[in-house]
């Protein structure tokens, strides 16, 4: 078991500062969901229809996940402070391009282009994998991603509320701002983790095999990807129900859609704690429960005819809570399958999760209409969460029965 390594903030001779890890996870997280509550508005600005404007959120998903294949294998070769100031650069410059784009289709490109963002979300979970073993690592995530829960639990509603006041532009704004004061905190806070590779970076891209023949890396990432598909396909969608469904104002719509990060924050409050005490493996089941339970008890209160803002949204506190639970702990098991490939198994389980996200995220948006009401989402919700305790499942089934490979 490695030791707890000497850290000193803004001293880049130690390992980053945990506030800085949060940031890193919370700048990627504030990019993803901050601006939602924004899309009706930047449907009428760019003279287009909701399902275009909407597509923002999916494709910026599916180019995340194209970029966390890159990512991984890339800072496994060249470092992940090097990865991580030269993405940062790039998204700083994308999110000016989406300021100043003149039509909805300039302003969907570089907003995949912002997806580079994702290095901060990778990387942070790649460092903390460099410096303990799997259990702290899981415990370690859980407390980084339990700040960063404070991040989607008051973004979308301060997005709302910039929306209102200053029009959707002010958010981007925002964007970029604190994309120059977390460049500044890397290059102050963070030194190199990652030990030096002797191999090429088309070498390095040669062991995602490795990773693709592990079951238990399937597992874990199936299992992340599934539960965190429910959250994914809420992001695609809840704005939809927001404003058609309930008739809820962007300021209104930012308070309630927030409600998943608030279970999500307790579950990785949970995570932090528990982790090492329980396991990944149980932590992660228990959080599969909680967010096919949260699904099914909101589709079954619509199917009887109560479904109302408070029961909708209310509910997605489960779905947060079993994400608090299971991304941290399904995170920290795909990332020990392998050790000597933390940057490469963050990278691809991140992928695994987000490209599903992005196909979940579409599907909501494309599904959903006034006549449909809520339904089309939270079946998908439902579907996925079912998705994420077979995985889990199987995890279990291969270490009790065939061990652990």
């Amino acid at each position: 078991m490695k030791t707890s390594p000497n850290v000193r903030f803004l001293d880049r001779t130690t390992p980053p500062h945990i506030a800085t890890l949060i940031l890193l996870a919370g700048v990627s997280a504030m990019v993803m969901n901050m601006f939602l509550p924004s899309l009706p508005n930047m449907t009428l600005y760019f003279e287009t229809e909701y399902r275009l404007i909407q597509l923002s959120v999916a494709l910026y998903l599916a180019m995340s996940a194209v970029m966390q294949t890159i990512i991984g294998p890339v800072s496994d070769n060249l470092g992940r402070r090097k990865v991580l100031l030269w993405g940062i650069g790039f998204f700083m410059l994308a999110t000016l391009g989406c300021i100043h784009s003149p039509n909805a289709e300039v302003f969907l490109f570089f907003r995949m282009c912002q997806a580079i963002i994702a290095v901060a979300m990778v990387l942070s979970r790649a460092i903390i994998r460099d410096l303990y073993d799997q259990d702290q690592s899981a415990s370690m995530i859980g407390y980084v991603t339990m700040g960063m829960a404070i991040v989607p639990m008051i973004s979308p509603g301060l997005g709302g509320l910039l929306d209102q006041a200053f029009g959707w532009k002010s958010v981007f704004w925002l964007f970029f701002v604190c994309g120059a004061l977390l460049f500044w905190l890397v290059y102050a806070d963070v030194g190199e983790t990652a030990r030096p590779s002797s191999k090429s970076l088309t070498e390095q891209f040669r062991e995602y095999p490795e990773l693709l023949r592990s079951p238990r890396f399937w597992g874990y990432s199936l299992a992340l990807a599934f539960c965190s598909g429910s959250f994914f396909a809420y992001l695609g969608g809840a704005p939809f129900v927001g404003t058609e469904v309930f008739d809820m104002s962007p300021a209104m719509l930012g308070f309630f859609f927030g409600a998943p990060a608030i279970g999500y924050f307790l579950g990785n409050f949970l995570s932090g704690r528990f982790a090492t005490t329980f396991g990944v493996n149980r932590m992660v089941l228990w959080g599969a429960l909680c967010n096919g339970f949260g699904t099914l008890v909101s589709l079954a209160i619509f199917t009887s005819g109560l479904g109302s803002p408070v029961s909708f949204f209310g509910m997605m506190t489960f779905v947060g809570l079993g994400n608090g639970l299971v991304i941290p702990n399904a995170t920290a098991g795909a990332l020990s399958v392998r050790p000597h490939l933390a940057g490469t198994a963050s990278g691809l389980s991140g992928a695994i999760m987000i490209g599903g996200g992005a196909a979940l995220s579409a599907l909501a948006g494309f599904l959903l209409t006034p006549e449909t009401g809520a339904y089309p989402l939270l079946f998908i919700m439902a579907a996925t969460g079912i998705c994420a305790l077979l995985a889990i499942w199987a995890v279990y089934y291969r270490e009790r029965r065939l061990g652990i490979a």
